[in-house]
């Protein structure tokens, strides 16, 4: 028999969620049933929206069960198995959870990988998985971007906005990042080519609004919202006509215990911009296509990307902190992997 760790949803979180609203369990599995694989996860993927999955409202996903193990994205190997599509040692990813072993089984949200075309297995939850896909279809398929443009971006630094930066680049237009710290926005300009980077640390919504006026004189055309609350405010009152602003995020609102939300919507009227939500969920059928096209990107040298690993289930708290206290250097994963 096998026992499995896993990072489980003790209480839901009351604003910042706290180390006491999780429990780290230990269970033994059940023998596996016909159809059915087990998988030994190596990687997990550590995402702002999980916060959202853990209150009970209404989303585009069902909330986290107490006492279940909390959904992420996870990468790893079949162990077991009693599934021929599913052979032993076979990598695989899915939609699985922060545990150490998960059952698969035909039809469920894991597929197989081939982890020869990367450099890294990781790679397929940052650059050539759902982070990539997201800014990829986000970008190009949501914000139409043309050359010449001026593509604002915050949470610029963060995984997904250092990406959108520069496919936005590649497409030929001004990019403007918005980020937390001198050493971000010095990495916005050096490592991921923005054109300009604005510190959004002290600043209040009018000093934000004149900041980006600043960096963007002739306007923004396309804004990729990853933060929201002042940050938002202070693009959508730079917005030119016809703009087109995907929300992808809006991590700033996260762990608010009051209501927040934008207060310049009414710049959508006057300058009969588009406001869009982003879900990379509908696009796994073009996963092959986006993955194709970051990975000649990256081999070209055009697109860098960063990962930020932390080791240990035991650390799954303190790695998913990190998203909000803007300490994460990269995309965030937490390696489970066995020491063996």
């Amino acid at each position: 028999m096998t026992t499995n760790r896993k990072f489980t949803l003790a209480k839901r979180p009351d604003g910042e969620p706290k180390p006491d609203d999780f429990k780290l369990v230990e269970e033994t599995l059940p023998e596996l049933q016909d159809g059915q694989f087990l998988v030994r996860n190596h990687y997990i993927s550590l995402d702002p929206a999980q916060r959202g999955w853990m209150d009970d409202r209404p989303s585009y996903m069902p909330p986290i069960p107490l006492g279940d193990a909390v959904r992420a994205s996870a990468m790893g190997r079949v162990q077991a198995s009693k599934n021929p599509d599913f052979p032993e040692g076979q990598w695989v990813m899915g939609l699985g959870a922060i545990e150490e072993y998960s059952v698969g089984q035909s039809g469920g949200f894991t597929f197989p990988v081939d982890v020869s075309v990367a450099p890294s297995p990781t790679n397929f939850l940052s650059v050539l998985g759902a982070v990539g896909m997201t800014a990829y279809f986000g970008l190009l398929d949501d914000g139409k971007p043309q050359e010449g443009e001026t593509v604002l971006v915050s949470g610029a630094a963060g995984a997904v906005g250092s990406l959108v930066g520069q496919i936005a680049k590649i497409k030929g237009c001004r990019t403007v990042g918005i980020a937390g710290g001198a050493d971000k926005c010095a990495r916005l300009v050096s490592d991921y080519g923005y054109d300009a980077a604005i510190d959004y640390r002290g600043k209040d919504v009018a000093a934000l609004e004149a900041a980006v006026r600043e960096a963007a004189p002739n306007g923004v055309d396309i804004i990729f919202e990853n933060v929201g609350g002042n940050i938002l405010d202070a693009g959508l009152n730079n917005l030119n006509e016809k703009a087109r602003i995907i929300i992808c995020g809006l991590i700033s609102e996260y762990n608010s215990k009051e209501p927040v939300g934008a207060r310049n919507i009414w710049q959508l009227i006057v300058k009969q911009a588009t406001m869009k939500g982003f879900l990379v969920r509908d696009y796994p059928p073009r996963f092959a296509e986006g993955a194709a096209a970051m990975g000649q990107w990256v081999a070209e040298g055009k697109i860098k990307f960063d990962e930020d690993i932390d080791v240990g289930i035991e650390n799954a708290y303190d790695a998913f902190m990190k998203l909000f206290s803007g300490s994460n250097q990269g995309k965030m994963i937490l390696d489970v992997s066995p020491a063996d």
